[in-house]
């Protein structure tokens, strides 16, 4: 595309919020499903094909649906102690909890849920919106994982009825499915199998989130003094016996979930989402990069305010 056609093309994404980071991006490798990833202080890259998987969406459709769906709504599912909100945070740029609406746009008063948003509580059609991108919309699922068969049900029943919603601004577009290295003894509950097992998302992508890699360096210490290294001798060995952990770990995930009925569409390991300048620009585009839509491409591109270069690089494929 030539430089005035990616301005122009620049141009027309409805930029509403705009305060993009400037921190580089360095997830451009796509690795398989064992490739090791950077210990610490940002994204580790993703196995999404990283190109658009439908490019022939005439411009003018691609804006259409984009102004008939106006903002880009995400599931977000895991563990309590999975850093789902947090991830969020970084997402939308910002430390400021979010606000939550009811089904029908109603502002709830966070006070009355803050108890149960500590808890892991949530109610699942509640929206949350954080006023620095209002233009993500984000449904945090309930706790299904701890195995209560009406959870479970209540998720399922939401999950169908916003794939498939006739209304385009209450469709769910894609789901985040959090699972923290944390607990790297059981990575992949029954419960959480269950879903990949009967949960039928439609055309909405499911993208699992391995989060929290970068706590694995105490363990990886661990490790290597149980194999008799010194603590000198760890202390130089730990990055890559990280690495090492991570690449099980991702591995051992995928194993887990290749043969259920509707396994993943992706995965991707996060570090580093506890600071403040996390990049998330690899969510981004592994998001992107699963979403069989155009349209939808070029609405989650232009509400993201992870990276700009993400804006020139879907510009530059047109």
């Amino acid at each position: 595309m030539a430089p005035g056609n990616v301005k122009k093309f620049l141009s027309s994404l409805p930029f509403k919020h705009s305060r993009f980071r400037s921190s580089p991006d360095h997830s451009d490798r796509q690795p398989t499903a064992g490739a090791s990833i950077p210990p610490a202080g940002g994204d580790a890259p993703d196995n999404t094909p990283a190109g658009p998987v439908n490019v022939g969406m005439d411009p003018a459709k691609a804006k259409k649906l984009v102004d008939g769906i106006g903002r880009f709504r995400v599931l977000v599912m895991g563990r309590a102690n999975a850093g789902k909100t947090t991830i969020l945070q970084r997402v939308c740029n910002t430390t400021e909890d979010p606000e939550i609406f009811d089904g029908n746009g109603n502002k709830i008063d966070t006070a009355i849920v803050q108890g149960s948003l500590t808890r892991g509580n949530h109610n699942i059609e509640n929206e949350l919106v954080f006023q620095s991108n209002p233009g993500f919309v984000f449904h945090d699922s309930c706790g299904f994982e701890a195995g209560s068969t009406e959870e479970f049900e209540k998720m399922r029943q939401f999950v169908v009825e916003h794939a498939r919603s006739k209304i385009l601004e209450k469709r769910v577009h894609a789901i985040w499915f959090c699972i923290p290295m944390t607990d790297y003894h059981r990575m992949v509950l029954t419960a959480e199998k269950k879903f990949f097992d009967e949960c039928d998302t439609g055309n909405v992508p499911v993208i699992v989130l391995l989060t929290k890699a970068d706590t694995l360096k105490y363990t990886a210490i661990e490790q290597l003094l149980e194999r008799g290294c010194t603590w000198e001798e760890a202390g130089r060995k730990a990055m890559q016996e990280e690495r090492d952990i991570v690449d099980r770990l991702l591995q051992s995930t995928e194993n887990s979930l290749r043969n259920c009925k509707f396994p993943p569409q992706s995965y991707i390991t996060l570090t580093g989402m506890d600071k403040e300048a996390a990049d998330c620009t690899s969510l981004m585009r592994s998001t992107a990069g699963v979403l069989t839509n155009e349209g939808l491409q070029k609405l989650l591109i232009s509400t993201q305010q992870t990276n700009i270069t993400l804006n020139i690089e879907y510009a530059m494929r047109r």
